[in-house]
């Protein structure tokens, strides 16, 4: 959890999607990619499999799939559960920039 702690204590917006790829297929790879690309170097954009970094899950006690979070400065700005467009998402995260 201490490179969690490093990522989501940048002094910009990072955006987390926790997610779980029930039939090895992501849906939110093209989203996510979109996000990234209309942020650029302003924010980031991370995946974090929800599998394979279960103490963190539970930490933050990740129950759906997939989860987003926007963590700025080490804080929690927002977190929602379920699917989201990419515009929804630059939208939110360009409140924090």
């Amino acid at each position: 959890m201490t490179k969690f702690g490093e990522l989501i204590s940048a002094d910009k917006p990072v955006l987390i999607d926790f997610y779980f790829d029930w039939d090895d297929t992501d849906n939110n790879l093209d989203t996510l990619r979109d996000v990234a690309a209309a942020l650029g170097d302003k924010a980031k954009v991370v995946k974090i499999d929800i599998k394979k970094n279960e103490t963190l899950a539970e930490a933050l006690r990740v129950k759906g799939n997939p989860t987003f979070m926007i963590y700025k400065d080490g804080e929690m700005k927002w977190r929602q559960t379920g699917e989201q467009d990419a515009n929804t998402l630059i939208g939110l995260v360009q409140q924090y920039l």
